[in-house]
């Protein structure tokens, strides 16, 4: 499902076309022309929605990205080494990212539904001059799906698809209907159920307890044509997660490889998602732009935790515990480009204002209510806002050398009024604010007159501001540590030099990159030497400062007219100055959570009528021993020795029975291997029979 120099997984039909990019200069542009490592990922196709669970999945066979799961209803992608708020996730342009969002890997990519998103862009390397805070190891926009149809009068498209997996014991739903009227209007009405059951992985570990959970979506989109030159799009989706347990910090999880159990009797959340948007989009102007783009949104983010502490433990002074927030996140984006003599220029403002209410209550054994207290995970009754200023000018130095230039600045800003101080307990509050720019240079170069083969380079800065979990957390952290609230900091900032080159042909395609990212002032856990309710106590200094590098590649050979070659590798490292113990010395050690070496090869049969098709597929990853202080203090996800490398065999398959239904089935994990991905909380389904089918009315 990906096209053109990513990992090539998917169908042969996207080697005929080079895919279109917005994401990665805010313009359509072709994949293969871009001044980035970059690549597109399909989820629209039948063949997408049995293989990929959810949206962090979907990810998996990218060079360069590990897809780390504290529980089966929490994905966090690792890109180029960064996860959780050092990696920024758009929905149509729009942050999914917000001032809640923790460091490590978190759970709120997979607030999206796959379902609701024709495809995923994602570019690797740092992006803040066009996208701002956050945008570190990486921006991957998610396109919703719409429809364009342009049938004469009133029409509508039902359709329905289902997905079992027998190893993740689940069941999944989806029925939408597309419409239209003339050239006017087009729509999309969706609705999905999802139903997991405990995850069965590879022998000896069988069966997970309290792996499961349910999920309820819907998304709609409708595109309203004002003028030929001008239309409205309006977009509400609703994601809704039950019971998706933390199993790792249960008394319930499965040793593996030495890791420990928690002691926890429950540790489970529950997740709604909500983003309601308009945007404008007009083209043909004369003046000061020929395109203009105005996108008013409101996101709601709601998450709530139930704890259950097993008796007897240190930390059961409050046995019973639920926590948890709401963030209300209003944005705007005003973009506009101009084509002249001097190039395209690209520029505009974004503002986002997060509102964030966060709560925290203890119960008694039976139940009873005890108290509250003055926050919940972060500070109650907080506010944050993004203001950004942006402008890039692409220019053709000549004719076959592209420039492209751009800067950003932001202001950004916290008012905290509700945290309870780690020292005295008693009720506290805290504003800051933070400016500052960030640039971007990158060069193209096509070596021949039909751009088959470009070389690449750029030079970008990426920056991220503290947000309120940096601030104010107050929250487990790692298995056994206990975050409290740090108020000194400042931006983080990074600069990261890259250089590759991309080839697009008929029958292949293929991209290899070369990246070196400087990390400086990076915001990292320090343990105290604390103690609180048998917990070891962290708190966050602007200390880290470090590298991380790797070389990715990506590729696609299509050897006869019915059989195509793909595959993917990525090598990274990286080091960062950390405090192991308490004592006030930095240390060099590798970054937390590295992405092991892994790679992906695969062999693809298309019948000469396109209505069948084959696959086999292995995907590689070697030993991670290189373990951070923190990775060692991770008992509940990491083995003592590191996590084991792993082999995972797939054959997949697919039938189209006529114009009207759809068949995708596979087998994966063909050898049972009892194996995890690196940093994970559980252990990935064991043999695995996958059926999808899809049927269009």
């Amino acid at each position: 499902m990906s096209s053109a120099g990513a990992a090539g997984y998917g169908d042969t039909d996207a080697l005929q076309l080079d895919p279109v990019i917005i994401t990665a200069t805010r313009n359509e542009k072709s994949l293969s022309e871009i001044p980035y490592a970059a690549s597109v990922v399909d989820l629209e196709s039948d063949k997408a929605k049995a293989i990929f669970r959810t949206v962090p999945e979907a990810l998996k066979y990218e060079p360069g990205i590990m897809i780390q799961k504290t529980g089966h209803g929490q994905g966090s992608p690792y890109i180029r080494g960064f996860t959780g708020f050092r990696t920024l996730f758009l929905v149509d342009g729009i942050r999914l990212n917000n001032s809640v969002w923790r460091d490590g890997p978190n759970n709120y990519v997979g607030t999206v539904d796959p379902y609701s998103i024709s495809r995923m862009e994602v570019v690797r390397g740092p992006s803040s001059a066009l996208y701002g805070s956050d945008a570190i190891g990486g921006t991957v926009n998610m396109i919703s799906q719409g429809n364009t149809s342009t049938e004469t009068g009133f029409n509508l498209h039902p359709n329905v698809y289902y997905r079992f997996a027998d190893a993740e014991n689940s069941h999944t739903g989806h029925a939408e209907t597309t419409g239209n009227y003339d050239d006017k209007l087009g729509f999309l009405l969706g609705l999905t159920y999802k139903d997991y059951g405990d995850v069965v992985a590879g022998d000896p570990v069988g069966l997970q307890p309290k792996t499961g959970y349910r999920d309820v979506d819907v998304n709609f989109k409708g595109d309203y044509a004002l003028t030929p030159d001008a239309k409205l799009t309006f977009v509400h989706q609703h994601v809704q997660i039950d019971d998706a347990w933390r199993s790792h910090s249960t008394q319930y999880a499965v040793p593996w490889n030495g890791t420990v159990a928690g002691t926890d009797q429950k540790r489970s959340l529950d997740q709604k998602r909500e983003l309601t948007y308009v945007k404008y989009q007009g083209k043909n102007f004369n003046g000061l732009f020929d395109n203009l783009n105005v996108t008013t949104s409101f996101q709601q983010q709601d998450e709530s935790e139930t704890r259950i502490l097993k008796a007897g433990t240190a930390n059961n002074r409050n046995p019973i515990q639920q926590q948890g927030f709401q963030v209300d996140t209003v944005g705007l984006t005003i973009q506009a480009d101009k084509t002249s003599d001097f190039g395209k220029w690209t520029y505009g403002i974004e503002y986002y204002h997060d509102s964030v209410n966060s709560f925290r209550n203890n119960y008694n054994t039976d139940g009873s209510f005890r108290n509250s207290e003055i926050q919940g995970p972060v500070a109650d009754g907080s506010s944050y806002d993004l203001f950004d200023i942006f402008m890039q000018n692409e220019y053709a130095l000549l004719d076959s050398l592209d420039l492209t230039v751009g800067g950003r600045y932001t202001h950004a800003a916290v008012d905290a009024q509700k945290i309870k101080d780690p020292v005295s307990g008693l009720q506290t509050t805290y504003s800051s604010a933070w400016n500052n720019l960030a640039g971007n240079a990158r060069l193209m170069y096509h070596i021949d007159e039909e751009h088959h083969w470009n070389v690449f380079s750029g030079v970008s800065q990426g920056f991220r501001a503290p947000n309120l979990s940096d601030l104010t957390r107050l929250d487990t952290a790692l298995s056994g540590e206990r975050e409290t609230s740090t108020l000194d900091l400042k931006p983080e900032q990074y600069i990261s030099y890259e250089a590759g080159i991309k080839t697009d042909f008929e029958d292949w395609s293929a991209q290899l990159t070369y990246f070196y990212t400087d990390i400086t002032d990076m915001i990292i856990r320090v343990p105290t030497g604390n103690v609180i309710d048998g917990q070891r106590e962290v708190t966050k200094k602007n200390s880290g400062s470090g590298f991380v590098q790797g070389i990715e590649f990506g590729g696609t050979y299509r050897f006869d007219p019915q059989w195509t070659a793909f595959s993917s590798a990525s090598w990274t490292e990286g080091m960062l100055a950390g405090y192991p113990t308490s004592a006030p010395q930095l240390v060099d050690e590798p970054m937390s959570k590295m992405i092991p070496v892994m790679a992906n090869f695969g062999l693809r049969w298309d019948s000469l009528a396109k209505n069948w098709w084959v696959e086999g597929m292995i995907t590689l990853a070697s030993n991670q021993d290189k373990l951070s202080s923190s990775d060692l203090r991770d008992t509940q996800r990491i083995p003592p020795g590191g996590t084991p490398g792993y082999a995972v065999y797939n054959i997949r398959g697919g039938w189209r029975v006529n114009k009207h239904v759809n068949l995708t089935l596979a087998l994966e994990n063909l050898s049972d291997a009892d194996y995890r991905v690196h940093g994970s909380g559980l252990n990935e389904p064991g043999r695995n029979f996958i059926m999808g089918v899809g049927v269009k009315f």
